[in-house]
């Protein structure tokens, strides 16, 4: 069929094309951005050892833990905690509004006590269920609830005081204290057997009384730990980030379209039109799985597309030798890809070992930097000995493109 080609040449183009101008907007917008893009919390603690207590890596993983539920309660998406050495965690916290508050809820043990008026500890936070801060005629409180083993002792020790101990009596008091610290210490009227307790400390605001809450939800630290160290970036740090970044993007790739198509004419175009839809098929994968975007992330991506555009330099030049040879285009595309898949793939996969490897044995931004890198080279894979080679075999066969010339010979 005459037209048959033509029809196809403008079938992929306009699927290209449609799903570049209505696929490019949302990925891009739905990106998660990172500490050093959107601003946040950058946090390193150290744990150190206790009389009581020593630094094991059952206690770490413990500790590790205990942040991730903390971090939880701050509903933070996409952070970053990890450990660091035998006795460190990084905690990053990107786009958070109250770093402050953060700090406070990361960084402080919560170890919590009930205590009888003779320092005997009756419970303890091992035993809460839950715990939630209300405002109770006009007063911040926060409500807890035990568990069944603490509501049982509870319940016991408040009826033993409430029989045994006149109103008004010291013995009838139960000391709630936090990190050591009296909080309240409420004078029991009556047996308490349904497990439930509220701590009236002195809130002063709301926000005391939720942190408070959300510190008990997510357990004490099985250790103390010190904040070493601690960087809060602005948003507008991150702000200027993306912004220069973006015109780095947009001059790299103006250049990089602009000498495909003068160096190798057709083909150049070829190159170009793989090159958008290798975008927007990097970016749905790094969207699927939810995938954190940072400065060296972006600089994976940059190489990746170099790596993308040598790909199809390879094949190029192996198809402009088999045309100087004498032979026709069609033959001329068949062994040019013939010719440059191992060297592509060779220096590809080199490049997909050392990225699993940063990935397995960095943390951090390197972790970010390794898996847009790789991603990048499988795309890449796809779109230059795949997809270029389907657009590159159409287009041959159109009579009007049927001269060398056209393809840099």
């Amino acid at each position: 069929m005459k037209y048959a080609n033509p029809i196809k040449l403008l079938i992929i183009l306009l699927l290209v094309a449609g799903i570049s101008i209505y696929s490019y907007p949302p990925l891009l917008q739905g990106l998660n951005l990172g500490l050093d893009l959107r601003g946040g919390v950058h946090i390193l603690l150290e744990a150190e050892a206790t009389e009581e207590v020593e630094i094991t890596n059952e206690v770490m993983e413990q500790l590790l833990e205990v942040m991730r539920h903390r971090v939880d309660e701050l509903g933070v998406s996409e952070p970053y905690i990890q450990r660091s050495g035998a006795n460190r965690i990084v905690v990053e916290l990107a786009g958070i509004d109250d770093p402050e508050t953060a700090m406070a809820i990361i960084g402080r043990t919560a170890s919590l006590e009930f205590q009888l008026p003779d320092g005997t500890v009756i419970l303890h936070g091992g035993h809460l269920s839950t715990a939630a801060a209300r405002i109770e005629n006009n007063v911040n409180q926060v409500h807890i609830s035990f568990n069944a083993e603490g509501a049982m002792i509870f319940g016991q020790v408040t009826a033993h005081m409430v029989n045994n101990y006149p109103y008004g009596s010291p013995n009838r008091r139960i000391a709630i204290l936090l990190d050591g610290e009296v909080l309240s210490d409420p004078h029991i009227r009556e047996a308490i057997p349904g497990g439930n307790a509220v701590i009236s400390g002195n809130f002063h605001e709301f926000s005391e009384a939720a942190t408070l809450a959300a510190l008990l939800r997510a357990g004490a630290l099985p250790v103390d730990v010190e904040m070493v160290h601690v960087l809060i970036i602005g948003p507008q740090l991150g702000a200027d980030a993306i912004e220069r970044s973006q015109i780095a993007l947009i001059i790299g790739i103006t250049f990089i379209f602009l000498f495909m198509f003068i160096v190798y004419k057709l083909n150049g175009v070829v190159a170009n039109i793989s090159l958008v839809l290798y975008g927007v098929i990097l970016l749905a994968l790094l969207s699927s799985i939810n995938a954190v975007l940072t400065l060296p992330g972006i600089a994976g991506l940059l190489l990746s597309v170099g790596l993308a555009i040598d790909a199809n330099i390879i094949i190029y030049e192996r198809i402009k030798e088999e045309l100087r040879t004498g032979k026709s285009l069609r033959a001329a595309v068949d062994a040019g890809f013939r010719r440059a898949t191992l060297t592509i793939l060779d220096a590809n996969i080199t490049s997909l070992v050392a990225s699993l490897v940063l990935f397995m044995f960095g943390t951090g931004l390197i972790r970010g930097f390794a898996v847009t890198l790789s991603l990048g080279i499988v795309v890449s894979l796809f779109t230059s000995l795949i997809f270029t080679r389907i657009l590159l075999r159409t287009i041959v066969k159109i009579k009007i493109f049927q001269n060398n010339k056209y393809y840099g010979v």
